[in-house]
């Protein structure tokens, strides 16, 4: 019976499974006239790569027990043709398509792109003695095994949702918008408009690919708009917002146009993020339904780990410097302390629908368009399941306002537990995150030190000697 509590669509854990998640199946390709297949994976910089083949040759890998492709390993540490320190040009990895990720691609007709997993080509022994083919610096590979420990360890599943912000550009040299309005206005999406043409296109090319759009709308910077895709689980819902971040790109490039995942552009405007909501459900037979009135458990000591977590994640989630010019305090970011709120886009956490068990949900400010989705899930799904792992008691209190933390005085904040900041710089959020023994055994020491290592040269790359700021920004927006 409905209640009035019911104020949003329920999606639930249990409900989306690999087969509703609206991908064709392979002896379909044929059929529906798809003649080459993308074989994309993202690397540690968080930048889509793929290498195309005719459907003949990708359906004689299917017949193959562990058909692949072969990429170097140096593939992990390249940045701009400048190869990381730790990699190297010897070796290879097998590049293995997971044919539950094929999707048609809208904007190339005839053309269908995947996912896969990388693999060792033999099986080497692991630290406990036995053999494995699994890669450790392989996102996905990272990011399943995180969520499968949490469903196995506490019988938890996470439904994820994204919203991705970006600027539609008529130049990057010098950087031109595509337009300036307000936000959520009718001016953004006049009728007859190259913006209109391109957000209807996106969007009849997001429901096309089988993801579901929930919305689209004019954001509030120059140029600047948001789609909105719905919940799935982790690994799934990385997988569809790189299918949408494609969709994006390559739809403005039809039309003349760049699109850019940039942080920020205009220090006058609000910056670009990729807010991702996540929620928290139970998968035990016996666990009693969420109530109205209170986070369940599960919620709060999720709530409780990524409290105690938060200031090392942003090396994940904020990883380039060009992240720290859109987060701040007072510019609706998330703000700058360890705390979380009802309803407060000035937490870094913001608790949303509270009263409505159907649908409540965090969401998550500090992530933008630079992180690789893979590991910023992984970083986030690990931290709270640590909470809830070690049933953590929520020590930071709710945040709702009218004030937002920066505006309290500290003696306002210790009430309310708050008494941690998030890195105020790149170079903070990289002391943080080795600090933390938690984090760094989610992902491992060796993955996270190369991983370190390779945002240490897009860095350098980014923000080399000899750039003004113009040319430093005009980099970030080409490579994002």
């Amino acid at each position: 019976m409905a209640t009035i509590h019911d104020i949003a669509v329920e999606y639930k854990a249990s409900d989306l499974g690999l087969t509703d998640l609206g991908v064709i199946s392979p002896s379909d390709l044929k059929t529906a006239g798809i003649g080459f297949i993308r074989l994309q994976w993202v690397d540690l910089t968080n930048t889509i790569r793929f290498r195309i083949m005719p459907l003949s040759y990708f359906q004689k890998l299917l017949a193959v027990k562990r058909g692949g492709i072969n990429l170097a390993k140096a593939n992990f540490g390249l940045v701009n043709l400048s190869l990381t320190p730790g990699f190297f040009a010897m070796g290879e990895y097998l590049y293995v398509p997971d044919i539950r990720t094929l999707r048609i691609c809208p904007y190339e007709p005839g053309h269908a792109s995947l996912m896969g997993w990388f693999q060792e080509k033999a099986p080497v022994q692991t630290p406990s003695g036995s053999p494995s083919v699994a890669v450790d610096l392989c996102p996905r590979t990272i990011l399943k095994n995180i969520v499968d420990r949490a469903e196995q360890e506490s019988q938890v599943k996470f439904l994820v949702g994204f919203e991705s912000e970006f600027v539609l550009l008529k130049s990057s040299r010098p950087i031109q918008p595509i337009g300036i309005h307000a936000f959520s206005t009718s001016e953004s999406l006049r009728s007859g408009d190259i913006a209109t043409k391109v957000m209807n296109e996106i969007a009849k090319a997001v429901q096309l690919s089988g993801i579901e759009l929930q919305l689209y709308h004019g954001e509030a910077a120059p140029g600047q708009y948001e789609v909105v895709t719905g919940p799935l689980p982790p690994l799934e819902s990385a997988d569809a917002l790189i299918h949408t971040r494609e969709i994006i790109y390559n739809t403005a490039a039809l039309h003349g146009l760049r699109a850019t995942f940039a942080p920020r552009i205009h220090m006058t405007s609000t910056g670009s993020s990729a807010h991702a909501h996540i929620s928290v459900h139970s998968s035990s037979p016996s666990s009693p339904p969420k109530t109205p009135e209170n986070m369940s458990p599960l919620e709060q000591s999720f709530l409780a780990g990524l409290m105690a977590h938060l200031p090392a994640l942003p090396a994940i989630t904020l990883p380039t410097s060009a992240s720290y010019k859109r987060v701040g305090d007072g510019v609706w970011s998330g703000g700058t302390y360890v705390c979380w709120g009802t309803e407060n886009r000035e937490a870094p956490v913001r608790l949303t629908n509270p009263a409505s068990p159907a649908s409540r949900r965090f969401e998550l400010r500090f992530v933008d368009g630079t992180a690789n989705p893979y590991l910023a899930l992984a970083g986030i799904v690990g931290a709270g399941h640590a909470g809830i792992r070690a049933q953590s008691r929520l020590g930071v209190r709710d945040c709702p306002g009218p004030k937002s933390a920066a505006e309290m005085t500290e003696e306002e904040r210790r009430g309310l537990g708050i008494v941690k900041r998030m890195p105020l710089s790149w170079k903070e959020g990289r002391e943080n995150i080795l600090a933390d023994e938690e984090v760094v055994g989610i992902f491992g020491m060796g993955m996270l030190e190369k991983y370190l290592s390779v945002q240490k040269t897009l860095d350098d790359y980014l923000h080399a000697e000899g750039l003004d700021d113009a040319g430093r920004l005009q980099r970030v927006v080409e490579f994002y």
